[in-house]
């Protein structure tokens, strides 16, 4: 009787352990790949990325049928600003997508498929030459994960298209909207692994930001609560990207020199020093300086 117990349990112990090595692991997301966003004016986009924010313009993708799909503005070697000319109408969403880096999609496609995320059945190379995927998060948007491929647009310009004129050379962070932050959360904490920094809002009792870092590196993804109808205009103050400064008043000084007139920098509820422009679509671009000069309110941030 022992003995078979004993059989049993050990059957049951390599089953167990043969399950476990089956079941798909998730691979690291180390970071922030890029936005992708829509305009109706391409020639004051350039002007507003290329000149204005000094990000240089290595490369172009142009659709199947003739004509240009996109238009990348280099931040860095990983990270990068898409320009799509597809914005239709004046109440269309700005936002294309956000797209986080990974080391191994295939790997990340399979892991999100054994935990029920929708995805695509198979991977192919893009026309880029990088291997990367789309699923949808529980508000509707389009959120990619990219593998930077040997031989691809993105890595056979490594260390290239890196100008002096660049006012930032990380994109820190990237905001959307969430209307259902417990949906919000299952799949960026509970699946993909991201983590909470910090939260806060207008008011001391309320959230109206979560910063969720992602798993493997630095940078976050930003919820927007609280927004409700939002006009094209405050749709592109939530859909957003933040570009890390070393110092917001210096970054201040570049753009007004470069014909740019904001609002001047203030200090945001999270303490640090903060600077916001606009594309011409609306779709905001703030500079930010990484640490807080001031403490934060509503909590503590985790570093």
């Amino acid at each position: 009787m022992a003995r078979a117990f004993f059989t049993s349990w050990l059957i049951a112990l390599f089953a167990a352990a043969h399950l476990a090595a089956q079941t798909p692991t998730r691979p690291p997301i180390p970071g922030v790949a890029h936005i992708g966003l829509r305009t109706d004016d391409l020639a004051a986009a350039r002007n507003f990325y290329g000149h204005d924010l000094g990000f240089e313009e290595p490369f172009t993708l142009d659709k199947p049928s003739g004509g240009l799909l996109l238009t990348y503005f280099k931040v860095n070697d990983h990270q990068y600003i898409e320009v799509f000319p597809e914005l239709k109408a004046a109440g269309q969403d700005r936002l294309s997508h956000i797209a986080f880096e990974t080391t191994n999609a295939q790997q990340l496609r399979d892991y999100l498929a054994s935990r029920g995320v929708k995805v695509p059945d198979t991977l192919r190379t893009g026309r880029d030459g990088n291997v990367s995927f789309m699923i949808q998060d529980p508000d509707g948007h389009n959120v990619e994960f990219v593998q930077y491929m040997p031989g691809s647009l993105h890595t056979n310009n490594f260390g290239k298209f890196l100008g002096s004129g660049r006012v930032s050379d990380h994109i820190i962070h990237v905001g959307v909207t969430v209307q259902d932050r417990a949906a919000a959360d299952h799949l960026y904490r509970d699946i993909l692994g991201f983590h909470e920094t910090w939260h806060g809002g207008m008011k001391e009792s309320r959230t109206d930001w979560v910063d969720m870092r992602v798993p493997d590196g630095t940078d976050w993804l930003e919820y927007m609560l609280n927004v409700h109808n939002p006009s094209p205009r405050t749709l592109g103050v939530m859909h957003h990207l933040a570009l890390g400064v070393p110092s917001v008043a210096e970054g201040y000084k570049t753009v007004l020199e470069r014909g740019i007139k904001p609002e001047k920098p203030e200090i945001g509820r999270d303490g640090k020093w903060q600077l916001n422009l606009y594309d011409p679509n609306f779709t905001r671009a703030e500079l930010m300086e990484p640490k807080p000069v001031r403490t934060p309110c509503c909590s503590p941030i985790v570093e």
